[in-house]
Order: structure tokens, then C-alpha cells, then sequence
């Protein structure tokens, strides 16, 4: 899981090493929410070693909080990728929100209706240009009472198997202290919170690459559902409980 967590690093000023970076709408935002979470938290991040310089990968993390995509964001942009989000379609008509997700690339998904695949394609594209793509396998942020990774949709595991590209775990904790609850509502910036983001090894999918059997999606969803909360249970100092929440019934399952 790379090197021990450090705060050194995410104090630094926003770098591009992989020059020239993106677009300069992306970069300003990534560097204004650079000093807007510097001034006002305590970031520790490892050292993100896994991280692929270049080419096509997944990135893969646990949903918390709506400031997520901006503590990882932050740190996989620091770190020298510009990722591709994948997010909920409503956002793209939210002012700001909206303008931002377009001039930044980012990938809209009409959640919950027989379109939702089709934010795949625009996915897999982006894969086969080369991009980092973001996506979190729960769908949406966890409704696990205990803010434990729940059970997750099978799209990941379609992109991964389909393109062959890595796919890569990461983690966070502390962003649920800033926008806590299912509804986006004004950060709570003070007292000054601490947010930690670590990244794992790749998920090993290689014997499943190329399968498109429910079987092998639910196998390959499993392995990287598990890297994630691996690494959630690192960062909580804490072991996952008996079974996986499940949305749709309410509850914790076992699973297959």
C-alpha cells in the first residue's frame, strides 16, 4: 500500500508531472480546491506509488461524502493523473456544478433507468485514449449505517474486463466530517478536519479479462470491492463487519 501516511506532500503547492496537464478550467479548480483544503484541513496521503504514469486505468475508491471526489481528486491529480469521474447525471444540470463536471470531462450517468449502461461507452473511450477514469462501484455514497463500503454495481467490472486496463483501489476517511449525510449541504470547514487518502496495489483480474459471464463480473466486482475495504479497514484502524450492506434490502448479506 505504498510508503507510511504522510502530511508533507499534500502541503505542497499543485504540481503538473504530467505535463502540460489538463485543461485550464480543470487546473485552476485543482489548484484553488488545493488552497481551500490545505487552509482548512489536515490532509495525510501515502505516497501513491501504484499509480500508473500513463495509459488507460480504473480508479476505484470507497463513497462517503460529496467532498470525496475533491480529497481524491486532489490527491490523484497531485500525484499526476487528471481523472475522468464518473457521476450522477443530475449534477450536470446544477449550476456550477454542472459547468465544471462539462469544461472538466467529467462523464454523466443516467442512474437507475435502461441509459445507465450507456455511460459506458463514453467510459471505455476514455479508457482507450488513455485516460484515468474515476468510478465508485457502490453507485452512490454507501447508506451503510457505519459508512463501511456496501455491495457494488457491476459496471466496474465490465469496464476492467472489457479493456484490460488496471484497476486501481484507493481510499479515504475524514471527508464525511466535512459534508456529512446523503444531501449537499455547505461544508463544515472548522474545526479543521483530518482527511486521509491511501491507494492500494492493482486488482488482479488478468485470469478474468476478456469474460463477460455474470459469474466472472461478480468475481471481479467481489476482488475489488474487497481491495477497497481493505483498505478502508487500514485507515479506520478498525475490521469490516459480518457481511456487506446491501440498499435495496436494508440490511447487512453475506455474500456468495
Amino acid at each position: 500500500m505504498g510508503k507510511e501516511l504522510d502530511r508533507n506532500r499534500s502541503q505542497q503547492p499543485l504540481r503538473t508531472p504530467s505535463a502540460p496537464g489538463d485543461g485550464p478550467v480543470y487546473r485552476r479548480l485543482a489548484a484553488f480546491a488545493g488552497v481551500v483544503l490545505r487552509a482548512t484541513s489536515r490532509e495525510v496521503w501515502d505516497d501513491a506509488a501504484a499509480l500508473p504514469a500513463t495509459g488507460g486505468m480504473l480508479l476505484v475508491s470507497n463513497h462517503v461524502s460529496y467532498a470525496d471526489v475533491l480529497a481524491v481528486g486532489r490527491y490523484v491529480i497531485w500525484s499526476g493523473r487528471w481523472p475522468r469521474y464518473l457521476g450522477k447525471a443530475e449534477l450536470w444540470s446544477t449550476p456550477v456544478v454542472g459547468w465544471f463536471a462539462r469544461k472538466c470531462g467529467q462523464i454523466p450517468v443516467l442512474r437507475n433507468t435502461a441509459q445507465a449502461r450507456d455511460a459506458l461507452a463514453p467510459a471505455q473511450a476514455a479508457l482507450e485514449r488513455g485516460e484515468c477514469v474515476g468510478i465508485y462501484p457502490e453507485g452512490g455514497r454507501t447508506r451503510d449505517p457505519d459508512l463501511w463500503p456496501m455491495t457494488a454495481r457491476t459496471g466496474v467490472a465490465r469496464l476492467a474486463l472489457s479493456t484490460g486496463v488496471p484497476v486501481i483501489p484507493t481510499a479515504n476517511w475524514g471527508t464525511h466530517l466535512i459534508m456529512p449525510g446523503r444531501r449537499l449541504t455547505w461544508p463544515r470547514l472548522w474545526p479543521r478536519k483530518t482527511i486521509r487518502v491511501v491507494m492500494g496495489d492493482p486488482v488482479p483480474l488478468s485470469d478474468l479479462h476478456g469474460r463477460t459471464d455474470v459469474e466472472a463480473m461478480r468475481i471481479a466486482t467481489d476482488r475489488i470491492m474487497d481491495a477497497v475495504t481493505i483498505l478502508v479497514e487500514g485507515l479506520r484502524g478498525e475490521t469490516r463487519p459480518a457481511g456487506v450492506w446491501d440498499p435495496r434490502k436494508g440490511e447487512r448479506v453475506t455474500k456468495a
